[in-house]
């Protein structure tokens, strides 16, 4: 992978394929290698580019005391890359920060798939994450970080509704190299980054977008599917069967289908 200069710090990207550019943005905890399938498959046709947001992978830390924003950062990488517009498919944070950088540089987003949707301002309600992250808190102040990476197994790849020898083993096993990769290497807590208020402002984005959500993932992610795709003016939405928060993961071949589709709409 390469590397380029942004504010304070630097990204880790990696870009293959030529035509129309799309902009891969993973989840957060985990690392581009979330997109090993799609930039191998969608590079047959498409300019795809993806790459560790801040404080992920192998990208830099965020520096303490000294403001950042995801949003900022990827203009920062489209910008050194020279591309003008393209299409960004996002999943959790990177759908979050997809949105806000939608509402910032709407003239720079040909398109949005947002996938397992988290959004800027949101605050969660499910028992069964808040449940899991005083777990995490608690893992966290006694050192154990076996734990601390099961929590978040847990949370963000079983989902809800499953049990985690209901799981396919290689999914958990592929999200568990990233959690500790993206843990090791960015120990500590991480600044927050300085984000929008897109709840509100969803009507906003005019972009033809696709959000797709996973039928066993939380309510306030399912939550914020509705709200987008009722409210982004031209959205439409999908649900994927068998799937939670990884939903590209958990189902690789029907996410495909789902993106394949919309790219060549």
């Amino acid at each position: 992978m390469s590397t380029i200069e942004i504010c304070n710090g630097f990204l880790s990207y990696e870009v293959q394929g030529d035509g129309h550019p799309v902009v891969f943005l993973h989840a957060g905890g985990l690392a581009s290698g979330q997109w090993d399938a799609e930039f191998a498959r969608f590079s047959a046709r498409h300019k795809v580019i993806r790459y560790d947001a801040r404080g992920h992978g192998d990208s830099s830390d965020a520096v303490p005391a000294q403001p950042y924003t995801h949003a900022y950062d990827l203009r920062e990488l489209l910008d050194a890359l020279e591309i003008v517009r393209a299409t960004l498919v996002g999943c959790s944070l990177g759908s979050r920060t997809a949105i806000d950088f939608a509402l910032t540089h709407p003239e720079r987003v040909e398109a949005l798939v947002l996938t397992s949707p988290g959004i800027s301002g949101m605050t969660q309600h499910d028992p069964f994450t808040l449940a899991l992250a005083e777990k995490i808190k608690a893992a966290i102040r006694e050192g154990a970080g076996e734990l601390v990476v099961e929590y978040l197994l847990q949370m963000l790849v079983d989902g809800p509704h499953r049990k985690p020898e209901q799981v396919d083993p290689a999914v958990r096993a592929r999200c568990r190299d990233l959690f500790v990769a993206t843990g090791t290497k960015h120990p500590g807590t991480q600044p927050v980054s300085y984000e929008l208020n897109a709840i509100p402002r969803v009507h906003e984005i005019t972009a033809p977008t696709l959000v797709v959500s996973g039928e066993l993932d939380t309510l306030d992610i399912l939550g914020v599917a509705d709200h987008l795709a009722h409210h982004a003016v031209n959205a439409r939405k999908a649900v994927v069967p068998e799937a939670a928060h990884m939903l590209n993961l958990d189902q690789p071949e029907r996410f495909a289908e789902l993106l394949a589709d919309f790219l060549d709409r």
